[in-house]
């Protein structure tokens, strides 16, 4: 049996930053990864190649072009699903040997195969060949992700019926899809393949999409999702799915409608990858959907074992699993995580087309907590560079303190809205004000100057 200070199960963002954190501390790291490639979900088959598909249907399809040349956003020729996962498939590869990398030069060693617990320090590793050895380690950390929910009564196959993993593995794009969750993977796969000339259908049994964001950028995206031709059937509960004969899925509505399509999307939500971890001798069960409960401190019931990343839930961000997995170790050896002594001010970032990307508070929350608060808004078609670059389509929102102008949220809709929060989210993290837009010179043309725009909208309203 071999001993380290950290063992890490997973490799995904939240275990990678983890592992190296350990390292950095000068500790012994041993990272298990029961798939044979390192990476997790977020590489393989969650974030980075959803993001690489939705890039390149956007070059493929000119869609920022459209609005300067008159383009449509639908390809205009045949396109191969090979053509569209090239791009991904050489994003993956070089990040991976990235991650490999970090790795090696930080002394990490990486045991493949599928972990399990024995005793609150000890796991039994089984390799995929069927050997097995035992690894022992002073401090656990939990990143084993999610898995995509596959309810029983939804026949999923490798032909017609897909879930948010399996789906990029589709042969050739389908004329119509409909897609079943109007969540954040549901909204970003439907823009994605409207981009690509596929008419798609998103069923949603709430009657709103996204309803943690902002209601007015909200109803911005739809209005454009709709205008590039998804049809929206929202409020409405999926009763049965079938596959009539190839090429044909036939979706049953609660409300006596009908949806018929080549292939079907189904992203109602994940589920924790916990079964295979022996939790119960620890004592720790996890909740229905098999997610792990933690503490402020990513502490399990037993303190020196962590969870980090999907499995614990909410915000379930690469980003957040990252700096989740920092910290975690930081605390296991008692050193200081966080230095710069702001608020920690979480960005989302939704890469639909065009992207939604919020810090802060939305108006329903301020609403409902009464504060006094007023907004500033602006059209990117407002902003010289939105003109220039056909970005129209997009628009920033700020909610300050009526009394202090103290920055509350800040909510955008449009392309490089992921790359323009973060000036938001600085200025809000240091406690700036409204007045720092109005005063500050930004470079002239740019998207940038939108907060300028916004600041200046909401000061009239004082």
């Amino acid at each position: 049996m071999r001993e380290f200070d950290v063992v890490v199960i997973g490799s995904g963002p939240g275990g990678e930053k983890a592992a190296v954190q350990a390292s950095k501390l000068g500790k012994s790291i041993a990272v298990i990864e029961r798939d044979p490639l390192i990476g997790g979900a977020g590489l393989h088959t969650g974030t980075l190649p959803s993001k690489t598909l939705r890039e390149t249907a956007l070059f493929l399809a000119g869609f920022r072009q459209r609005a300067v040349f008159g383009f449509q956003c639908t390809l205009g020729r045949d396109v191969t699903l090979g053509e569209l996962m090239y791009r991904k498939t050489e994003v993956i590869r070089r990040q991976m040997e990235v991650i490999i990398d970090h790795f090696s030069r930080n002394n990490i060693e990486i045991i493949y195969g599928e972990a399990s617990f024995l005793d609150e320090r000890t796991l039994l590793v089984t390799r995929p060949e069927g050997t097995a050895e035992k690894v022992r380690g002073k401090v656990i950390v939990i990143a084993t992700g999610t898995s995509p929910a596959r309810p029983d009564g939804v026949p999923f196959d490798s032909e017609h019926i897909y879930d948010s993993d399996t789906i990029l593995e589709l042969d050739r794009l389908p004329r119509r899809l409909t897609i079943v969750g109007g969540g954040v993977i549901g909204c970003e796969y439907a823009c994605v393949f409207s981009c690509l000339g596929v008419k798609v259908t998103l069923i949603d049994r709430r009657p709103a999409l996204l309803t943690f964001a902002d209601r007015e950028v909200v109803e911005g995206l739809m209005y454009w999702m709709r205008h590039s031709g998804i049809t929206l059937r929202l409020g409405e509960e999926v009763v049965r799915i079938d596959v009539e004969r190839p090429g044909r899925v036939v979706t049953e509505l609660a409300s006596g409608k009908t949806v018929v399509s080549e292939k079907l999307l189904y992203t109602m939500g994940r589920t924790g990858n916990t079964g295979a971890l022996n939790l119960g001798v620890l004592g720790v069960e996890p909740d229905a959907r098999g997610l792990l409960k933690v503490n402020g401190n990513y502490q399990t019931r037993i303190p020196h074992i962590y969870a980090v990343g999907d499995v614990i839930g909410f915000p379930s961000l690469a980003s957040t699993s990252r700096e989740q997995g920092r910290r975690a170790v930081c605390h296991a050896f008692e050193t200081e995580a966080v230095t710069y002594g702001m608020p920690f001010i979480l960005p989302f970032g939704i890469y639909t087309i065009p992207e939604i990307s919020m810090i802060g508070k939305t108006e329903q929350e301020l609403t409902e907590q009464g504060v006094p608060y007023e907004t500033g808004t602006t059209s990117f078609q407002e902003v010289a560079r939105g003109q220039i670059s056909g970005d129209i389509y997009g628009m920033l929102k700020i909610l300050f303190h009526r009394d202090t102008k103290a920055l509350l949220g800040v909510h955008i809709l449009g392309e490089r809205a992921s790359e323009l929060i973060h000036i938001g989210q600085a200025v809000m993290s240091h406690g700036g004000t409204l007045d720092y837009f109005k005063d500050v010179v930004f470079n002239y043309p740019t998207l940038t100057d939108a907060y300028k725009q916004a600041a200046l909208n909401g000061l009239n309203r004082l």
